[in-house]
């Protein structure tokens, strides 16, 4: 296993214009237009100043040009690893990662369909940052089984980023290092994000948000990648977003090549099998797995291969020009060396491309362009507009609109973002309050399965078309309380007779009742108790006699006599004990009821003898 921790990535010997030729096939970001769009737009604003990996090295190994097939019993290797591949071996992911990345898509497409992340995406970047978790070296639950630390960011040709988080996710206390298979930097793990509480998660539900578990790491990538309602579809939000995750023109390029790539095809591998990025000569020192040092990964450097003692401040580089087949300045050109280098060198001209096998390669058509959604002038409430739940459920009806031109037509490709108000404990998946969904071709845009909370009454949702200047949609919804267990029979739990002295209070828990349903405990059970006259056809609630007082009452009012008392609820076990009963001067037998929502009752007799006479 050791041996292939340490083995390397050989790219055949074919020209940097063979890769973009066949890269631009893949996807737009590779293309010269694809190139030129994210060069000329530069990154959106971020949920943080600093990137998610804070500026760290990264590996910058491409793929192979050959694309991926998975190996014949690629799910049972032969022990040894060496099981017959049919394709390159830098398709194989770890078997844990792999579910990690497909996990966190899985959530994410349920609370936010609208983001569209791809799990390749969490691929690509997981290869970048970490080579896969170091190839797959975590334990059963996803942990790496060493920390996976970046260089210090200590301002020496990195940010510098004072430490956060007194060493608890990097061990370092002066300063702050990326930390994980994907590379989080300890401020953003913890600060930040939608709710304030950082961009870590927990993927794996073991009630902990660990940035060296894979599943934490991948779901909260996800979740960044996924903010401000960005759509990955459209390549615009797509390259804003992996730049969110690193400041570097470099590194989306070959995030974008591991993307296109691992959308060809992939294969599982055992974890610990997969293949590490090649080191790349000239970095300085051998990267360890704790102590953060960098051999094999490039900073912010742009065209001729930076090494770690010579990279630029990120925020203060300057993108190079547009990517283009056999071009230079965009640190993917010059020619491949076996070992995994990077090296500078006269650009090449594209000719006839060969595989390593010698057999031609197919010439790509251009990639088309990414077009725009038109803007609608309206949304419209669309589906079932009977949006109504009991407390504690999931309305059986989702809120949806649709998104219309001034002629009325279904218009494609509108993200839209719904929101829920403060007033409500309703959420959508994951606990969200907004789930943003891009219109289909009829123009609907349905939201994620609502569930209601505890609180009842009415609440407005609210729909609006992101980036657009169509006026809001507000859908109304209602939650209405869960109906009460039923009860045919109350009684009380001991037969000793209830008596006090008039100006006394009757003994302390006096009354304790048990509600049951057809013989079984009936739990949850709403109670209602009342001192009522002794009117056999007509009984009222009494103006005289015991009574209780009100536990919510405050100053002169929390002596104050209270005759009917509300809210009182049996336990898990159907009991209910009732509160202290007081007595006023007026001695007597005098009747308390106790009623349930469905009707049945119970009434018993309350004694109240006349204080003994004095001499």
């Amino acid at each position: 296993m050791a041996a292939t921790f340490r083995r390397r990535l050989r790219r055949g010997a074919a020209s940097t214009a063979v890769a973009a030729l066949v890269l631009a096939a893949l996807t737009a970001s590779q293309s010269p237009a694809g190139a030129k769009n994210t060069a000329a737009k530069g990154p959106e604003p971020t949920p943080a100043d600093t990137p998610i990996d804070g500026g760290a090295a990264y590996y910058t190994d491409l793929p192979p040009l050959n694309s991926p097939v998975p190996p014949r019993g690629s799910n049972d290797p032969r022990p040894d690893g060496d099981g017959i591949v049919t394709g390159p071996a830098q398709a194989g992911i770890p078997a844990t990662v792999l579910a990690a990345y497909k996990k966190a898509e899985s959530e994410i497409r349920a609370a936010d369909p609208g983001c569209r992340l791809p799990w390749q995406l969490l691929a690509g970047i997981g290869k970048v940052e970490s080579g896969q978790a170091r190839g797959g070296a975590v334990d059963a639950e996803g942990t790496t089984l060493q920390p996976i630390l970046g260089p210090q960011l200590n301002g020496n040709g990195f940010a510098r980023i004072t430490d956060t988080d007194g060493g608890r996710y990097d061990g370092d206390r002066t300063h702050d290092r990326a930390v994980g298979p994907m590379q989080f930097i300890p401020s953003t793990w913890s600060q930040g994000g939608p709710a304030g509480t950082g961009w870590g998660a927990d993927g794996n539900g073991d009630g902990k948000k660990d940035p060296n578990n894979v599943f934490d790491a991948a779901l909260a990538a996800g979740t960044y990648l996924c903010a401000g309602g960005r759509n990955l579809s459209v390549q615009q939000d797509l390259d804003s977003a992996v730049l969110g995750y690193n400041h570097s023109e470099e590194y989306l390029r070959t995030v974008l090549s591991w993307f296109a790539f691992y959308r060809t095809g992939s294969y599982e591998v055992p974890d610990g099998k997969g293949v590490l990025p090649a080191h790349r000569p000239g970095a300085n020192g051998t990267r360890d797995h704790a102590n953060g040092s960098t051999e094999g990964r490039t900073g912010h450097g742009r065209g001729t291969g930076d090494t770690a003692g010579n990279r630029l401040h990120p925020g203060r580089t300057k993108p190079n020009g547009p990517a283009k087949p056999g071009g230079s300045g965009d640190g993917h050109t010059g020619s491949h060396t076996p070992g995994g280098d990077h090296t500078p060198g006269t650009p090449e001209t594209p000719g006839t491309p060969q595989t390593p096998g010698g057999k031609p390669t197919p010439t790509p058509k251009p990639p088309t362009k990414p077009t725009t959604p038109a803007s609608p002038t309206a949304l419209q409430q669309a589906g079932d507009q009977d949006l109504t739940t009991t407390a504690g459920t999931d309305f059986t009806t989702k809120p949806q609109v649709r998104a219309v031109d001034a002629a009325g037509k279904p218009i494609a490709g509108v993200p839209v973002r719904f929101t829920l108000p403060g007033t409500t404990d309703a959420r959508f998946p994951g606990g969200a309050t907004t789930a943003i969904v891009t219109t289909g071709k009829d123009g609907l845009a349905t939201a994620p399965t609502l569930h209601a909370g505890d609180k009842t009454g009415d609440f407005t949702l609210r729909a609006t078309a992101v980036g657009r200047t169509a006026p809001a949609v507000d859908i109304k919804a209602t939650v209405k309380a869960k109906p009460a267990p039923k009860v045919d029979l109350l009684t009380r739990t001991s037969d000793k007779e209830l008596t006090a002295t008039a100006g006394h209070a009757f003994a302390e828990d006096a009354v304790e009742i048990k509600a049951t349903y057809q013989g079984k405990i009936a739990a949850g059970v709403p109670i209602t108790a009342t001192m009522i006259t002794d009117d056999p056809d007509h009984p009222v609630q009494n103006d005289k006699g015991p009574y209780f007082k009100d536990p919510q009452a405050t100053g002169d009012n929390k002596d104050k006599p209270l005759r009917t008392l509300t809210g009182l609820t049996t336990d898990a076990d159907g009991l209910l004990k009732l509160p202290k009963i007081y007595t006023d001067t007026h001695p007597g037998t005098f009747l308390l009821r106790l009623t349930t929502p469905n009707g049945t009752t119970l009434t018993l007799k309350l004694k109240i003898a006349a204080p003994a006479k004095t001499a």
